[in-house]
């Protein structure tokens, strides 16, 4: 029997889960296929306190598990959850087949990026394409460089606004002639002088696989069908996220995009099971807020299980 049973191994996974070690909870960490979470994807990470100058996103995940599994975390590394029995106490967690049982649960799953699913992207991932600005938008690689912002709501448009700091030009490639952004984010990105909108074109492909970095985007504009190479050091992909909560879905609240529902503090709707991190914030998703809401998770798990034993 499991004290507390942690779903996830990114920013919020690890910090519940050092937490959860150091009140002496004995969390086991479930990492999924892919451990470290979003923040793998990412080169350098310059905004995450502590680190003046810069830390690269796997080396601070990996310094994360370290320090947890110092004060006793226990990892299944690479297993992944199949599924999960919120009906009953104890909850019933299976794990690569095997079915563990727990007293509460902390659901860190984190979020996915869409993808453009195009030629060059997945090969050009972390050498000039990237799905965060507000993490990589201010390296040395793209600035006073023209940079390619594809998506055309609100987060696009922040990030466009974003990149216009560093880049000689932004470019804002949206597939339609108007943006679907807020009125105010959509005039605050249009207005800018160094913005630049591409209207009712899509990207076909990134430019360069064999050069190891991004030069270009091939564009094709969806009225016309004319088809355009756009120079370009990095490409931003702006196109909305997915939190990784299928697991769960007909057990706990879930908002009409998936995301996890908080009813009190870090709890969900189901007592006992707890959750953190992008799966549940689909508003800041950075890396130091999924952190203190692994450490919030951390700690009202640490008050449930309290209230049980009294």
């Amino acid at each position: 029997m499991e004290n507390v049973v942690i779903i996830g191994s990114g920013c919020a996974g690890w910090t519940a889960a050092l937490y959860t070690a150091r009140a002496s909870l004995n969390p086991l960490v479930v990492t999924g296929a892919t451990p470290g979470g979003l923040l793998t994807t990412t080169s350098i990470v310059e905004n995450f306190p502590g680190f003046p100058e810069g830390v690269d996103g796997t080396e601070l995940m990996m310094r994360m598990q370290q320090q947890a599994e110092r004060f006793g975390t226990r990892v299944q590394f690479g297993a992944t959850v199949e599924a999960v029995d919120l009906s009953k106490r104890p909850f019933v967690v299976t794990i690569d087949g095997e079915k563990v049982e727990t007293k509460s649960i902390i659901i860190a799953t984190g979020a996915g990026h869409k993808h453009l699913d195009v030629p060059g992207e997945d090969a050009l991932e972390k050498k000039g394409v990237t799905y965060c600005a507000t993490c990589d938008g201010a390296l040395p690689m793209f600035r006073n460089q023209p940079l390619v912002v594809v998506g055309g709501g609100d987060s696009a448009c922040e990030e466009a606004t974003y990149l216009t700091r560093f880049a000689s030009t932004v470019y804002l490639v949206h597939r339609r002639d108007t943006l679907r952004a807020s009125k105010v984010m959509a005039e605050r990105a249009l207005s800018n002088p160094k913005l630049k909108p591409v209207w009712d074109s899509v990207v076909t492909e990134v430019l360069d696989v064999a050069a190891g970095k991004v030069t270009s985007v091939k564009l094709k504009n969806l009225k016309t069908g004319a088809e355009s190479t756009l120079g370009c050091a990095g490409v931003f992909v702006a196109i909305g996220h997915y939190p990784n909560t299928q697991l769960f879905k007909g057990q706990i609240a879930l908002d009409e995009n998936g995301y996890v529902v908080r009813a009190k503090g870090s709890q969900t709707t189901v007592e006992g099971v707890f959750v953190a991190g992008d799966c549940a914030d689909h508003v800041y998703r950075q890396a130091i807020t999924a952190a203190g809401m692994g450490c919030a998770a951390a700690i009202d798990a640490e008050r449930y299980l309290g209230s049980l034993n009294q």
